[in-house]
């Protein structure tokens, strides 16, 4: 671990600082032997596809295309620790929990099924056969299919997701909540109904063409570290890059690219952003507004392009050039001067991309804040022209490609009625869970077992205590999964942990080895086949593991499970006669690089309830929670945290204690904070805090924080995630999205009286 401190970092992003990270997480996971040439193989025509993030790949016959945080989910994967039944022999379910999440990911891959058993409270190990009986026992003991929740992990092949969905819908319900209910539902629910897809409009071509990039709540150097490449080209060539965020980032600053000899020589990088406006949080619809009030009152829009093709501008026009730059000015925190220097730049720019993250999608506006930047990119016509678009990036590496092969709790008819027919079954109608809604059924009584492909719902989910209590409710929860983390030991009266294969390894079936596929941020879809053996022998695919469980719940299906795994082609074959997009997929996909799905909105064909690109009018928020909660604790201050990942970390996968960019070492448990706000409160940097969430159904607490003075707005904190999901409430989510607002929680800061002041 981590000698702890807490020290400004000075050096660009990337660089040699990443290249050590490198080394350092290979040779944790003792993987040196093999970590190499695994890396040479990452995002590769030949290899397999990174299971961190979700942005594309430039050149696929470039030897490197991995990041430094890429490397740590290759390594974290290809470990060489192997958690084996002695550990689950040695510690009851409550003494594995007494450990941080960083310990319970590092004791490396599971190797074989284990079953709860509630004598000994410890996890013990169970055969296949068994393991499958006993769940389709519980799902067929229901009263009825909408008692089962099936969630999905964002690292799903569409393989596996596609006969997942199936098997949920021949069961006979949709609750399939998903990863996407707690980042970038609101994406695509502003943008399917303005331009009539929930997708990115760009492709990482049109950041070689673009004139400006907008950069709206993201954090490229710590989420999606490959993306620093593509805006540093940009730069170099004198796109302006302009960001929006209240944290300084340091990826977003700076950048040395290790795979440029000059900037590894050089101690300063390249320059991203030409403008970097730290507005408060949750003020980017604000600044959105204040942008097109501005481009309105200097005439510079695309007449032709909205006469065209889009309706509404008549009444948005109305509504941005009536609201009070007063308003807008206090409610995002820049001054009226820098929003009109922003809008100068979007005005010179003839092809502009508009990108965003997190920071934008889970607040309470977020929807219609997604919705004021595309009406900005419809000002000037900037979607459907080379080095323009909206592109709001995705997180883990298939979570775009589980929606499109079905993985939605509101499927659209037309899929439900081709998949009906393509398996000769009537599919369910009725709208399921999504995880809010998930979370809630358990806590009723109304859902009585959880399923898990992949991911951590447990410590990814809001209102961490209740979450557990729904959890711990259930008949049966299943995680299938490669590694041991926390969700495991928040289970119900009976559980399994499924271990299943992961990217890096060859997934050998009857027919050969096996390759699955991905969906980027982009559309792109390309294959991966792993290349290391199996971390056991006991380990099954994805896909095989669902279709088990199909084969020993549905009693009367007519689907040829067993049949379709045996060789993936087959599986393929399916998705291409139900899901739009993927005719000829195996023909398609198994060229180098794979192919483009397309996009309506890139091409102008607006497939809107209007047939055109919509202007949606939306008045600058001024009744947001955090307001009511001031006005209600005149006492002390409320402030608004937002939660941030570490540079240690992928969602809530924790690789390590540091946070190197933010200059934080050895710790998590840390709150970032104004200077003025600590001279305000009476604190000072380096003393341990409480933090506590005020909502109007009671307080949420979070023990002994770190404060950490930094470059923040006054009024504003930010902290780790999962360490701080606790805080968020279960009824605190966007408008019309139902995702969580972990981006504004109003809390009170007091004294930790444990240790107030300590190193």
């Amino acid at each position: 671990m981590s000698k702890q401190a807490i020290k400004f970092y000075s050096r660009p992003a990337g660089g040699w600082g990443a290249l050590r990270s490198v080394f350092k997480h290979i040779r944790e996971q003792g993987s040196m032997s093999h970590g190499v040439s695994t890396l040479l193989r990452v995002n590769q025509p030949d290899g397999f596809d990174c299971p961190g993030c979700a942005w594309p790949d430039k050149n696929h016959h470039s030897t490197f295309e991995f990041c430094e945080n890429g490397v740590k989910a290759v390594a974290a994967e290809a470990t060489e620790h192997r958690v084996e039944r002695s550990l689950f022999e040695t510690h009851t379910v409550a003494q594995l929990a007494a450990h941080d999440d960083h310990w319970l990911e590092n004791q490396g891959r599971l190797v074989e099924p284990m079953r709860f058993d509630s004598a000994s409270q410890r996890y013990v190990p169970m055969d296949w056969p068994g393991a499958f009986e006993l769940i389709a026992q519980h799902l067929n003991a229901l009263d009825h299919p909408d008692q089962a929740l099936f969630y999905t992990s964002g690292r799903t092949s569409n393989e596996a997701a596609f006969l997942y969905q199936l098997f949920i819908r021949e069961f006979g319900t949709n609750n399939l909540p998903d990863c996407s209910n707690m980042c970038h539902e609101p994406s695509g629910t502003a943008m399917k109904e303005q331009i009539g897809i929930g997708k990115g409009t760009v492709t990482l071509e049109d950041f070689d063409h673009a004139e400006a990039i907008f950069i709206f709540g993201q954090n490229p150097g710590t989420n999606h570290p490959r993306m620093l490449g593509t805006l540093r080209e940009a730069a170099k060539r004198g796109c302006r890059i302009v960001v929006f965020n209240p944290l300084r980032e340091r990826g977003l600053e700076r950048f040395a690219d290790p795979q440029n000899p000059l900037d590894m020589l050089s101690s300063h990088g390249s320059q991203i952003a030409s403008n970097y406006y730290q507005l408060k949080i949750g003020g980017d619809l604000a600044v959105a507004k204040g942008i097109a009030k501005a481009v309105l009152e200097a005439g510079a829009v695309d007449e032709a392009f909205i006469g065209d093709h889009t309706n509404g501008f008549a009444e948005f026009k109305a509504g941005v050039l009536s609201e009070d730059w007063a308003t807008i000015v206090e409610e995002s925190g820049l001054r009226e001067v820098q929003i009109r220097e922003a809008a100068a730049i979007y005005m010179q720019s003839n092809a502009t991309i508009c990108t965003w993250g997190m920071g934008i999608t889970q607040h309470k506006h977020s929807v219609a804040t997604i919705q004021a930047i595309v009406n900005l990119l419809l000002l000037r016509g900037n979607i459907g022209k080379l080095g323009s678009g909206a592109c709001p990036v995705r997180g883990h590496s298939n979570v775009q490609g589980d929606r499109t092969m079905g993985i939605i709790e509101k499927p659209a008819q037309a899929f439900l009625d081709k998949l009906g027919r393509a398996f000769d079954f009537t599919p369910p109608q009725k709208h399921g869970h999504d995880v809010v809604g998930a979370i809630e059924a358990m806590l009723k009584g109304e859902a009585k077992v959880f399923i898990g492909m992949g991911g951590n719902f447990a410590v990814a989910t809001p209102d961490a205590e209740r979450t557990k209590q729904a959890l711990q409710q259930c008949e049966l929860t299943v995680h299938v999964t490669t590694k041991l983390n926390r969700s495991h030991l928040v289970h119900g009266k009976a559980a399994l942990i499924l271990p299943c294969l992961g990217r890096t390894e060859i997934d050998l079936q009857a027919s050969g080895p096996q390759g699955v596929t991905v969906e980027d941020s982009m559309s792109m879809v390309h294959i991966s086949a792993g290349m290391n053996p199996p971390a056991s022998s006991k380990l099954l695919s994805e896909p095989a593991i669902v279709a088990h469980m199909a084969l020993a719940t549905l009693k009367h299906s007519n689907t040829p499970w067993l049949w379709l795994v045996e060789d993936y082609d087959r599986i393929r074959d399916k998705i291409a006669e139900v899901v739009d997009g993927f005719e000829h997929f195996n023909k398609r996909v198994h060229v180098p690089g794979g192919f483009y799905l397309g996009n309506s909105a890139r091409e102008r064909n607006w497939r809107t309830t209007t047939g055109k690109a919509r202007f949606m009018a939306h008045a600058v928020p001024t009744d947001l929670p955090i307001k009511a909660l001031r006005a209600q604790y005149t006492d002390q201050p409320v402030f608004n945290l937002m939660t941030v990942r570490s540079h240690d970390q992928y969602n809530t996968t924790v690789y390590g204690m540091d946070d190197r960019y933010r200059g934080v070492f050895g710790h998590r448990r840390v709150c970032f904070i104004n200077k003025a706000d600590l001279a305000r409160l009476g604190f000072s940097a380096g003393q341990w805090v409480d933090m506590t969430s005020v909502w109007h159904d009671g307080k949420r607490e979070a023990k002994r924080f770190l404060l950490v003075e930094y470059d923040i707005p006054e009024g504003c904190l930010a902290s780790y995630f999962p360490e701080t999901n606790g805080l968020v409430p279960l009824s605190s989510m966007a408008d019309r999205a139902r995702t969580p607002a972990s981006k504004s929680i109003p809390v009170i800061l007091t004294l930790n009286t444990d240790e107030a002041v300590t190193a």
